[in-house]
């Protein structure tokens, strides 16, 4: 792949039945097509990419472009060939990520952008239709899929998955897909070529009112019963059970010898738990003879309910896509773009990029990780050593946030689905 460079950016015809739309993967020339926004925040608070193959990589002459720079918002952008339109036919949005500083707080999420973007102004308040990519700050850690729905009826049209889908949290380079079918108005979003949430796009957004509402004419009955259970009227509180104190004076404790009345005060027996306290006494509970269940509140039809039947055609007049991200601590790459309507073609380009690159980048960064260990390995030790001939405890100079000495954590590579996931069989 040496030499590769940039494969194609604009409006291609892959195959007879597909079509791409953008295409990048980042040659020495990149900075001619992507736009920093100038206008968004000032040059102090805006972080600088650069092109390069990373520090662990499958070939080091195919590059992305990295965040460098901690505590900074990051703006780019770059235009289709022309606007593009998903109406009738299926989306997909695809590219890597790589957090080769184990990203603790920031994000890595791409957006298409509509036709009244300034690239000049671009940023986290600039329209956009779809957002889709990794986001990670603290314990939250998700994969962002937002989509920009005009005709829902609250204020908020920029709708979050309502379930939210995983991430990867490790050091490598993974692939993220968004697909979106329209033959039945369903999404698919992949990560390395599986699937890790899927199904309906009516049930996953709050995209429309519910077909059914709470009946207006109809309330709970005023004597409807829904006490389960009851107080037992002929359980009642023993007599003298309140007479009963909690602690009484130490029976075994004696008077110290040296104590003086005249300067101590009188001598008073400490307290101690008393063994024949009960507690507080609560009345027995019994089932309720009167019970009629849970009301359920009549269901009847919506009027505010519609039916969409283009819920799929999410890119109107797509004009750009971007990123506008901010990260406190840098060192993230993007690599390996494509806007397409062929889930076909996004494969075909991934194995070309992402999967040809893939056991390289592991192998190297294996070894980087081998080498790392050992080193804070001895430094620990050698520092144990000179603590012990100081006279000092070599373990207690050591806390968990002193040198972490760890290995990829492997759950960020096998994180299981979750209970009740609609899966596809499409891989890339």
């Amino acid at each position: 792949m040496a030499g590769r460079g940039l494969l194609t950016v604009g409006m291609l015809a892959a195959t007879a039945s597909a079509t791409v739309y953008f295409k990048e993967n980042f040659d020495d020339k990149w900075e001619t097509r992507w736009v920093v926004p100038s206008k968004w925040k000032s040059a102090e608070e805006m972080g600088k990419w650069v092109l390069t193959a990373g520090d662990w990589f499958g070939d080091a002459n195919d590059k992305g472009i990295k965040t460098t720079e901690d505590a900074r918002f990051y703006g780019l952008s770059a235009k289709l060939a022309k606007p593009f339109s998903n109406e009738g036919k299926d989306l997909v949005l695809q590219f890597t990520v790589k957090h080769e500083q184990r990203l603790d707080c920031g994000g890595a999420y791409i957006k298409l952008l509509g036709p009244k973007l300034d690239q000049a102004s671009f940023g986290g308040d600039s329209p956009y239709q779809i957002m889709f990519g990794p986001d990670i700050c603290g314990s939250t850690q998700r994969t962002h899929v937002i989509f920009n729905y005009p005709q829902v009826k609250s204020e908020e049209k920029n709708l979050l998955i309502k379930q939210d889908v995983p991430t990867r949290t490790d050091q490598l380079s993974h692939l993220y897909t968004l697909h979106l079918i329209a033959a039945n108005n369903s999404f698919n979003v992949l990560i390395d070529g599986e699937s890790v949430r899927a199904g309906a796009l009516e049930g996953a957004w709050d995209f429309l009112p519910p077909k059914t509402i709470p009946d207006p004419a109809q309330s709970k009955p005023a004597d409807w019963v829904d006490e389960a259970m009851i107080v037992d009227p002929s359980d009642i509180k023993p007599a003298g059970w309140d007479d009963i104190p909690a602690t009484v004076p130490d029976a075994e404790a004696v008077q110290p010898e040296d104590w003086d009345e005249e300067e101590d005060g009188a001598w008073e027996a400490p307290m101690v738990d008393n063994p024949e306290y009960m507690g507080t006494w609560t009345p027995r509970m019994i089932d309720n003879p009167a019970y009629k269940g849970v009301w359920e509140h009549p269901q009847v039809p919506n009027p505010d309910y519609f039916e969409d039947p283009k819920l799929h055609a999410r890119a109107k007049e797509v004009t750009a896509v971007g990123f506008e991200l901010w990260q406190v601590k840098s060192g993230t790459m993007f690599d390996d773009i494509i806007l397409t309507d062929s889930l076909d073609e996004a494969k075909a380009y991934a194995k070309d990029t992402f999967w040809a690159k893939k056991e390289g980048e592991k192998a190297m960064f294996d070894a980087a990780e081998a080498v790392r260990v050992e080193k804070e390995k001895a430094e620990r030790e050698e520092m144990m050593k000179n603590a012990k001939v100081n006279g000092e405890d070599g373990e207690s100079m050591f806390s968990g946030s002193d040198i972490e000495i760890s290995e990829m954590d492997e759950d960020d590579e096998d994180e299981d689905d979750e209970d009740g996931e609609i899966t596809f069989s499409d891989e890339l």
